[in-house]
């Protein structure tokens, strides 16, 4: 595979605020938005063996699913385009011209975009829609919804030994899980892991967490918890304190938040920390995770 411009390990960030401070805590930002401008994320720690197992396999085309706001979808056609696979973006419900912001990017780096209707997407991995797909498209390498999946896993779980001051609780935000199954996987003991659901009804996470580390490291830890509480009305759905807390952590640190999945986490870690669910002394890492999506535009 191609060679690219990463930077990696991403940068690590004390968070100065008397939010913080007050409560003796420390709290730092892994700053994974920073690896690549349009591999940002985890979407880079996601892709990276996946890409290697295409390019291994001789497979030119990557087919992948994603809403029509999927940060995966962008990633994965920002990633075709820059190690030379076709892309195909799966798209869940109906066509809408003009192309929304996310979608316009997939399409400029060459991802061509299909719409399955949401009856028939619930059942995209069935054979007979994965078959219909081949025959429309031809064959191809098969990224899963959000990314997730054991090679995305073992790509997260190289996050914590990037780390190099001493932490007890790291944060993340989830929407498949992949994420914080990976890096609880890549703890020491005593360490913990925190996921926080941007989407509503949650629950079905600790599962899918559980079914992500079997695959990918044949064991379930018992490091890790899932936030449930904090989606702000469920995936992609925002309120107005969610957008107060916003503009007030940019007023103070000068970082934008992704409204989506990012800033849904981090309001949960204040919020933790004003609850006192942190011991005083602690140390905490947060995960960002992405970008705002502006960065498409």
């Amino acid at each position: 595979m191609g060679s690219l411009s990463l930077q990696l390990p991403s940068p690590l960030q004390e968070l100065r605020d008397d939010r913080v401070g007050r409560r003796g805590l420390r709290l730092y930002l892994k700053r994974d938005d920073l690896i690549h401008p349009e591999l940002t994320g985890n979407k880079w720690r996601k892709l990276r063996y996946n890409l290697e197992a295409a390019e291994e396999r001789g497979q030119p085309r990557l087919l992948t699913f994603g809403g029509a706001y999927s940060n995966h979808i962008a990633a994965t056609a920002a990633a075709g385009d820059l190690f030379g696979f076709e892309t195909v973006g799966v798209i869940r419900g109906e066509a809408h011209e003009p192309l929304n912001d996310v979608l316009a990017f997939a399409a400029s780096r060459g991802m061509r975009l299909t719409y399955l209707d949401r009856g028939t997407y619930r059942r995209k991995t069935d054979a007979d829609v994965l078959g219909g797909l081949r025959d429309q498209f031809g064959d191809f390498y098969l990224l899963p919804e959000g990314g997730s999946n054991a090679l995305a896993v073992r790509g997260c779980a190289e996050l914590p030994a990037e780390i190099d001051v001493e932490f007890d609780a790291i944060c993340c935000a989830c929407g498949t899980g992949g994420t914080l199954a990976g890096i609880a996987h890549g703890l020491r003991e005593g360490q913990k892991a925190l996921g926080f659901a941007a989407l509503k009804g949650g629950d079905f996470l600790v599962e899918d967490v559980a079914r992500l580390q079997r695959e990918a490291f044949s064991a379930v830890s018992s490091n890790w918890m899932v936030r449930t509480e904090f989606h702000f009305g469920g995936f992609a759905k925002r309120r107005g304190e969610l957008d107060a807390f916003i503009d007030d952590f940019e007023a103070r640190h000068g970082l934008r938040l992704d409204w989506v999945y990012v800033a849904k986490m981090m309001f949960g870690v204040f919020e933790l920390i004003e609850r006192g669910a942190f011991a005083r002394g602690e140390t905490i890492v947060a995960v960002v995770t992405g970008a705002d999506q502006s960065f498409m535009s």
